[in-house]
């Protein structure tokens, strides 16, 4: 049978449109398909890359609990995320959604470099096909982790699937029409999503500026007629002000997104500006990034005070002449001054970590852990003065620790600080010497009044039995030894009263110069019969000083007469003055190159009785008497021993002594005649 040209027509239609219809099903199957693929894929780098955004704040801070809830969230979003987890910069899983714990094998399926912007792998199970998305968190160019997600093939293939049959059944203009209309609609989705991921990308190098969401055709001042300048929202094109904290909207509830939000949905300005969620998803995207700028500036501003606040600490504890320190519970030092440092001879970067028993002696450390472990154990504090030996000699020191607590009431460590006083301790022990000598020298005043009367009657009878006996016989050399002897006697007697009885000094300007003059000339022969010579070095130009001119030869004399027994046989004394502008004093040195003064007694040789002299020859309280002299006319006394280049003299002979005299000159009169202040001399 022969067809018709109608059937023809209609065979031919009918096989042109059957044929059209495989051809666009199959055509159009295929677009859908890798439509949706492709859609899937940018869905899944939208994701990813809005995830690992948002991830960045949680994990800067190692918040686990956000990103725990950022995963959790994520994978809520739709059926076909199959899990999202986050690894840190060294590949260790942080957080994930498996419930049946942890799959190791596939933490190095797939992996991303820091300079691609994402890596996708299609995973077999065996079971299901997966395509597993990897995303770098890098936050102003340091990667701190990675956000891997996986979504289902198996989904996308049931949808292809069934548009397969629903194309299928559909006519060619039903196929035509849902081409057109899936064109129209996909690719305004398609772009916006570029633009976010496009500024998500941005984000994740560093660009916190990017604005993801379109502008609007009216903002919220236009809309509610406001003219608050001074709100947040005001001016801000790119930012909606439901995400803004602080609007003065008076329909606004004060506070966060959070917090705001469930009011901000009443508002007109919602309504009219809220777009679909595409819209809301790069708006909320503009909010994160203008938030993370807000949270990163202000960590640097924190760490930037933080620092300046750690350095000023730093410098208050490194001026401060204290020691201080900081050990925790097991005694392992935190922190140290300068001070301390110094005193252990080490910088702070090898003390920081180390014990006592790596600094000191083990019976000092082991003192140390004992007092330590009691105030950890009772809570109290300790305060101690403890003497240490040191290549510097030794220091007493006045110790203060105290235990530090936490907020909780708990102890955290000890807090030690420190502080010398030595010169204190001399000072002390001073004062006690001369209270002792204050004791002794009214002792002597009694014990010396006793004395003088019966020795005057010895020495008178002696001297008249003298006149009776004849000078050849030996009476008279027996009594000549009795009158020597007391008159020794007196001499000590008198010496003894003088230390210990101070007579009214009579205060007149002087010449010291003069007054050194009239001392060597009564001693000056009586030394040149032991061929010991005087050499004068005198300043012309000494202002006068105030004093008591008999007192100031008495001191000299004794020092002279010390000097010239320091020399045995052929020797020279040098004295010599000299007037010192800066301490407006006149200064007087005595200087001898005889045997000197052992260092083992030269800090006793101003006490009252002491003397190296030989039974006899001297009665020790000469310097004793010099030094009273010398204070009283608030002056001081020094001495070397050897002398160290004394008055610039160039001898191979180092031995020797030299006393110093500093005396005030007329300008300190009334604060002579005033102040009671001891001038202790330097030994």
């Amino acid at each position: 049978m022969k067809l018709g040209f109608r059937s023809k027509i209609y065979l031919g239609l009918f096989s042109l449109l059957l044929l059209l219809g495989i051809v666009i099903f199959f055509v159009v199957s295929m677009i859908m398909k890798e439509a949706l693929l492709e859609e899937n894929r940018n869905r899944g780098i939208s994701i990813g890359s809005t995830l690992a955004a948002r991830m960045a704040e949680p994990v800067l801070a190692v918040d686990f609990l956000r990103m725990k809830t950022l995963v959790d969230e994520t994978v809520q979003l739709s059926d076909d995320i199959f899990y999202a987890f986050v690894l840190d910069d060294r590949d260790k899983p942080l957080v994930h959604t498996f419930k049946g714990g942890f799959p190791v094998e596939l933490k190095g399926a797939n992996s991303v470099s820091d300079i691609y912007k994402y890596s996708i792998r299609l995973l077999d199970t065996g079971k299901q096909l997966i395509y597993d998305y990897a995303f770098p968190i890098i936050i102003d160019k340091h990667r701190f982790g990675t956000i891997r997600l996986g979504l289902l093939r198996t989904k996308v293939q049931e949808a292809i699937n069934r548009l397969w049959w629903s194309t299928f059944l559909s006519t060619g203009i039903v196929i035509i029409i849902a081409i057109f209309v899936g064109t129209a609609v996909a690719v305004p989705v398609t772009r916006r999503v570029k633009i976010l991921h496009k500024s998500s990308e941005q984000a994740l190098m560093g660009n916190l500026d990017i604005q993801a969401a379109p502008l609007l055709k009216k903002n919220c001042w236009e809309i509610m007629n406001c003219s608050k300048k001074e709100c947040p929202a005001y001016g801000k094109i790119h930012q909606r002000c439901w995400y803004l904290a602080g609007t003065l909207c008076p329909d606004c509830i004060e506070g966060e997104y959070a917090q705001k939000i469930s009011s901000c949905k009443n508002c007109q300005v919602f309504y009219r500006c809220s777009g679909d969620e595409i819209q809301s998803l790069s708006e909320s995207f503009n909010s994160m990034a203008l938030s993370l700028k807000t949270h990163l500036s202000e960590l640097q501003s924190a760490e930037k005070t933080l620092k300046q606040q750690q350095q000023l600490l730093k410098t208050v504890l490194d001026a401060t002449p204290d020691f201080v320190f900081l050990q925790d519970t097991d005694s392992v030092y935190q922190s140290a001054n300068k001070s301390f440092c110094d005193l252990v001879s080490s910088q702070e970067e090898e003390i920081i970590g180390k014990t006592d028993f790596d600094l000191f002696p083990k019976s000092r450390a082991e003192r140390y852990f004992r007092e330590d472990k009691d105030i950890l154990e009772s809570g109290k504090p300790l305060f101690k003065e403890s003497k240490i030996s040191g290549r510097e000699g030794t220091k007493w020191l006045h110790i203060v620790k105290i235990p530090v607590y936490e907020d909780e009431g708990k102890i955290r460590g000890l807090l030690c600080s420190g502080r010398d006083i030595t010169e204190l301790k001399r000072v002390q022990e001073q004062l006690a010497q001369a209270q002792k000598m204050e004791s002794i020298g009214q002792l002597v005043a009694g014990i010396a009044h006793e004395i003088n009367t019966p020795m005057g009657i010895v020495l008178g009878y002696a001297q008249l039995l003298l006149e009776e006996e004849k000078p050849e016989s030996q009476a008279y050399n027996d009594l000549k030894i009795i009158e020597k002897q007391t008159r020794i006697c007196k001499k000590i007697v008198a010496d003894l009263l003088r230390f210990s009885r101070r007579t009214e000094s009579t205060m007149k300007p002087l010449n010291i110069n003069e007054t050194i003059e009239e001392v060597l000339s009564v001693v000056e022969h009586t030394f040149m019969l032991d061929r010991v010579s005087i050499d004068r070095r005198m300043d012309s130009d000494l202002p006068a000083i105030v004093g008591d001119k008999e007192k100031i030869k008495q001191a000299l004399i004794n020092l002279v007469n010390n000097a010239f027994d320091a020399i045995s046989g052929e020797g020279k004394i040098t004295i010599s003055t000299h007037y010192n502008v800066q301490l407006d004093e006149v200064i007087i040195n005595v200087l001898d190159r005889g045997h000197g003064i052992p260092p083992g007694i030269i800090d006793r040789i101003f006490d009252p009785f002491f003397t190296t002299k030989p039974a006899g020859k001297g009665t020790g309280l000469g310097l004793a008497v010099t030094f009273g002299i010398i204070e009283e006319h608030i002056g001081k006394i020094e001495v070397e021993s050897p002398p160290l280049l004394a008055l610039n003299e160039k001898t191979e002979n180092s031995q020797g002594t030299l006393f110093a005299i500093h005396l005030p000159v007329t300008g300190k009169k009334d604060q002579m005649e005033t102040e009671d202040v001891k001038h202790i001399g330097i030994r």
